[in-house]
């Protein structure tokens, strides 16, 4: 019995440190690519990959359209649109909005379903940075981590950036230089504010829904993005540039 013991308390205590190490080595890779992405360009993430095997093994053809692009060419109309339409308050908080959140919360337990639709965008730049959309309580978990760590080492310009280069806007169409030119034939940089809305309007199913096909929600969506994106007031590098 107390060899039986002593073997088991062994091969414990060999477990622990395995997972010790992995969780260290972890640690240590994920703030490498976070301090590295801080000034290099994202070159791919987990879904392109998912993508293409889904495509590769399903009916879509294989598409996989990706130009990375710094912010200033990206242009002001894209992002006044995407902070309109899925954060107006990412200059403001530190990552989390807990107000969103809490009433995220409420509206599902209200309703009896799992609670979505309150991630900010460094929350879903965090996501597509690393992880693929599959649900778990131990990606949700990460994803707070890495959420922290991108609002400690990254400026919320380099944040907004890698969003706008890196989540999907289409079926197989990364970034929103892919998009404008996929959708309007023309760079990100000469979107008009309607076509910016438009594209941001998609984002929640951007495989569902068309930028240059706006189905009636999406038009409803669109307009309401361009009447408050100029209300989000001048992006803050800009401000800073004019001083």
């Amino acid at each position: 019995m107390g060899k039986t013991s002593k073997a088991l308390a062994k091969k414990l205590g060999q477990l622990k440190a395995f997972v010790w190490r992995v969780s260290v080595l972890a640690f240590q890779l994920s703030m490498f690519f976070i301090i590295i992405y801080r000034v290099v360009p994202v070159p791919i993430t987990p879904l392109p990959i998912k993508r293409v095997f889904e495509q590769a093994f399903g009916d879509d053809p294989v598409r996989l359209r990706k130009d990375w692009e710094s912010i200033e060419s990206l242009g002001k109309n894209i992002c006044l649109a995407s902070v309109t339409s899925e954060d107006p308050k990412f200059f403001q908080h530190h990552g989390f909005d807990f107000e969103q959140i809490l009433e995220s919360l409420k509206k599902s337990f209200d309703k009896g379903k799992r609670p979505r639709g309150a991630s900010t965008i460094t929350q879903q730049t965090a996501k597509n940075l690393f992880f693929t959309p599959t649900r778990s309580w131990l990606r949700k978990g990460l994803e707070v981590y890495v959420t922290v760590c991108l609002e400690v080492f990254w400026t919320k310009k380099r944040i907004l950036e890698v969003y706008l280069n890196i989540i999907e806007m289409g079926n197989g169409v990364y970034g929103s230089e892919a998009a404008a030119l996929f959708y309007f034939n023309k760079s990100s940089g000469q979107l008009t504010p309607s076509e910016a809305a438009a594209i941001a309007a998609c984002y929640p199913n951007p495989r569902r829904w068309k930028a240059n096909k706006p189905s009636r929600y999406i038009k409803r969506k669109q307009a309401l993005i361009v009447r408050y994106m100029y209300k989000i007031g001048p992006l803050p590098w800009e401000t800073k540039q004019k001083k």
